[in-house]
């Protein structure tokens, strides 16, 4: 059902904190008198003046708008407090806000005799049935939050049972309905609309904390540094939540107590100095901390504020080159050593540990063999150099560097590297006694193996490096592994000992190597080593041994193979194989046995008939290809043993532990190998 009455809602709660400043002696903004008393009479006439409230904002400013708690009064312009309306109860305070552009104050009206009554409305329906009663339902009635608002089912009075919270709940929905007795709605619902006024509850919040900004050094005046802005949480319509900005202090205050300006309606910091005064070089702290307050009701004093720090650093800018402490550095090293000589030391204004200021050494003259590096300590920025090639006294014993120092970081236009920027370093060499130095090294002659004992190898050769010492050198083996070798301490001549051998252990791919020292008469001495390789060619000094040595065979095998035989040569090409087997002659009876070539190294026995059981020792002669040939005779024990039903019984022939078939499968894969 549509509404036939149109319904109207006006509830003002209002508070507002006043701040009053004590600078004026001769006028204090505001209310002359805080608190008036009102005798509560029969009847507020309307249009008639109740009693004349005295404003001033200091400033001879007329006009002042002002704002009343009860909608029942209103205060002219003169501040004259009238009754809108004939009213009678209008409760026991009132309240009288009142502002111009340069203040703001509140006043409280008592009502002598007054009683306290609750914010309420009139809800009229001028043909309501005889009997009916109205009904209020909605959010703060009958649902979440409940209870806020009742109403009279009589009169229709509608009020507010305790305070509310716009910054909770902004509007409150309700609906208004006539029912009969019975609860049976006539009419409506009718909807209500409850608007909460705003009142200055909430001071201005700074949340995106902590504020950090950055500016360069030499920045021009009006460079922005950041934006601070603050949140207030009253209503944004109205002069409550309406913020400016200040800076309340700075610290340090140096050079000036004004570095920097804040936009009071942006947050806007920027800076409001010379940029001569921004030189972080001569700040006394290249930090600054600012107090920034915001203050709501459009800055007035009588706003409220919130506050927080902003941090503001002052960052470098390369505008100063790096100087070496000294012009010149003096550096001794030992000739031969390497490492770190000298520690180049620098100045430079600029912020340690950034590209500004951490220095970069280049050596740009007197370094043609490359034998100094010089590298940047990141620590002390200090010039570390260091000798990476060893240096020789006998060839200089002076050496001088010119050094350059930059920054990593490029310098601002208006800077550039002066004189101080370079640097000579002056680099005296020790002499050392060096130990004499073997030509060549290593030292290769090559011999056959079987020279004879005393046979000379070579004469080394040693030169001292301190050729200004005029030493004498002397000659010892160092090593000698087989103890094959001798030395002349005197002229260094080699020769041999004992017959060589290519075979021996101490050989390695016919190689011999043996260790001299060369030592000079310095004081103390100092000791060279050189390296000799012999090389020996091979001789026929080897006979080839067969394997294996002992083979079994069934004494009714019908296979009469008995043994593979392979052989070895410890000598090289062509001093070994082809190898010649042989069984000799005199020592068996030649229509037992037979020995059968298969290739260059292996031969196959067998027998040629059935033997009985028993150990044989069968003599075989094997030659090489030397010239001239070695040769070796081998006794091959061959067991005979008796073979019954998968059984092998070897007892009556002796004790061997394995067949005549191992024997030869062993052979076979032995040959198999090769």
């Amino acid at each position: 059902m549509q509404p036939r009455t149109p319904l109207l809602l006006c509830v003002l709660l209002s508070q507002v904190l006043l701040l009053t400043s004590a600078e004026d002696l001769d006028c204090t903004p505001g209310f002359q008198q805080k608190v008036f008393h009102i005798n509560q009479p029969a009847q507020f006439i309307e249009d008639q003046a109740v009693l004349n409230l005295t404003f001033s904002d200091c400033e001879g400013n007329s006009k002042v708008h002002y704002e009343v708690s009860s909608p029942y009064f209103k205060v002219n312009h003169d501040g004259s407090l009238v009754a809108l309306k004939n009213v009678t109860a209008v409760g026991k305070t009132l309240f009288v806000h009142a502002r111009s552009p340069h203040a703001e104050d509140m006043a409280e009206l008592v009502i002598v005799g007054g009683k306290d009554i609750q914010g309420s409305l009139q809800v009229v329906d001028s043909d309501r049935p005889e009997g009916s009663r109205f009904r209020l339902t909605g959010k703060g009635v009958d649902q979440e939050p409940k209870g806020i608002f009742r109403i009279n089912e009589n009169t229709g009075s509608v009020s507010v049972t305790r305070t509310l919270d716009r910054e909770a709940i902004a509007t409150y929905q309700l609906f208004v309905e006539t029912t009969d007795v019975n609860g049976k709605t006539l009419e409506g619902p009718v909807p209500l609309e409850v608007i909460v006024i705003d009142q200055n509850d909430n001071r201005p919040i700074f949340r995106e904390g902590p504020y950090i900004g950055h500016v360069m050094e030499g920045s021009p005046t009006g460079t922005t540094v950041m934006r601070m802005t603050a949140f207030d949480a009253d209503d944004p319509a109205t002069d409550n939540a309406l913020l400016r900005y200040n800076i309340r202090q700075q610290t340090p205050d140096k050079p000036s107590p004004n570095m920097f300006y804040i936009d009071p309606e942006k947050g806007d910091i920027v800076t409001v100095v010379s940029p001569a005064l921004l030189d972080r070089e001569t700040l006394e702290n290249p930090k600054y901390e600012l107090i920034i307050e915001a203050q709501d009701m459009a800055g007035l004093d009588v706003g409220l504020t919130g506050t927080a720090t902003a941090t503001i650093m002052i960052d470098d800018k390369n505008d100063h080159s790096p100087k070496f402490t000294k012009k010149e550095f003096q550096a001794t090293v030992e000739e031969g050593a390497v490492g770190v000589i000298v520690n180049l030391t620098v100045e430079d204004k600029d912020d340690p540990a950034t590209g500004a200021w951490r220095a970069a050494y280049t050596i740009i003259n007197g370094n043609p063999g490359q034998s100094f590096e010089i590298h940047t300590n990141p620590q002390t920025n200090e010039g570390m150099l260091s000798v990476v090639k060893p240096l020789d006294y006998e060839i200089s014993a002076f050496h001088t560097l010119l050094i350059k120092v930059e920054n990593e970081d490029p310098l601002v236009p208006d800077v550039s590297y002066g004189p101080s920027s370079t640097a000579t370093v002056h680099i005296t060499v020790l002499d050392v006694n060096e130990g004499p130095v073997f030509y060549p090294d290593p030292m290769t002659v090559t011999r056959q193996e079987n020279i004879s004992v005393g046979s000379v190898l070579l004469t080394v050769n040693a030169t001292d490096p301190d050729s200004l010492q005029h030493q004498t050198i002397r000659y010892s083996i160092y090593k000698d592994p087989a103890g094959w070798l001798n030395i002349n301490p005197i002229n260094g001549t080699v020769d041999t000992t004992a017959v060589l051998d290519r075979e021996s252990p101490f050989v390695h791919n016919s190689v011999y190597t043996a260790l001299f020292l060369a030592i000079d008469s310095g004081n103390p001495p100092a000791t060279g080593t050189g390296t000799l390789l012999i090389t020996l060619e091979d001789v026929n000094d080897n006979a080839p041994v067969i394997y294996p040595t002992v083979a079994e065979v069934c004494d009714d095998a019908k296979n009469l193979s008995v043994v593979i035989l392979g052989a070895s040569d410890k000598d090289l090409h062509p001093n070994t194989d082809p190898f010649k087997f042989e069984i000799h002659k005199q020592a068996v009876p030649d229509k037992v046995w037979k020995i059968s070539k298969i290739n260059n190294t292996h031969a196959l026995v067998s027998l040629l008939q059935n033997l009985n059981k028993a150990n044989y020792h069968l003599p075989i002669v094997v030659t090489d290809s030397g010239k001239p040939p070695m040769t070796n005779i081998t006794d091959l024990r061959v067991q005979v043993c008796s073979c019954k039903n998968s059984k092998v019984d070897c007892n009556a022939a002796g004790t061997l532990h394995f067949s005549a078939t191992s024997v030869l499968l062993v052979s076979l894969f032995s040959l198999a190998c090769l």
